[in-house]
């Protein structure tokens, strides 16, 4: 195992180790208070520069502006509460749509019914028509031209 030591200030091996978490614990509070003072440091240095550029007496004189419309929220982030109220609201609308006697009697035309009432009608753009084609058309066109008579 080891060779036996002895030693002089006579201390069991648990309050050796009592000792030695104590010191550790120390040391970390010692750490955690500076880096503390040094965030409060940042802090209000951080909120000087800000009173520095407060331009709220600037606004202040200038004529008030109509405000835009505020937008729609961003969609939030999806924590575990809002993933198990989504999965409830769409498994009670997937109930309900099994449910439903058209769907239950042809499933596809339900679907695509549904997306031709949800879905946004696109026009279609007509077809850019490829440059023979376009030259074909130009050389009928010359061909048709009137032509004279000779008798």
């Amino acid at each position: 195992m080891g060779k036996p030591t002895s030693r002089s200030d006579g201390k069991s091996h648990a309050d050796r180790k009592f000792e030695k978490k104590m010191q550790f614990y120390e040391k970390v509070r010692t750490v955690v208070a500076t880096t503390a003072n040094i965030k409060k440091k940042k802090k209000r240095s951080r909120q000087k520069k800000l009173k520095a550029y407060d331009l709220s007496t600037l606004s202040e004189c200038l004529p008030e502006l109509k405000s835009p419309k505020p937008s729609e929220p961003a969609e939030l982030k999806i924590n575990c509460k809002r993933r198990n109220d989504l999965v409830l609201k769409e498994s009670n609308r997937f109930k309900t749509v099994l449910n439903h006697p058209v769907f239950q009697s042809d499933p596809l035309a339900a679907i695509y019914q549904h997306l031709q009432n949800t879905q946004p009608v696109t026009a279609e753009k007509p077809k850019k028509k490829d440059s023979k084609t376009r030259k074909n058309k130009a050389k009928k066109k010359k061909s048709k031209a009137p032509q004279s008579m000779e008798i």
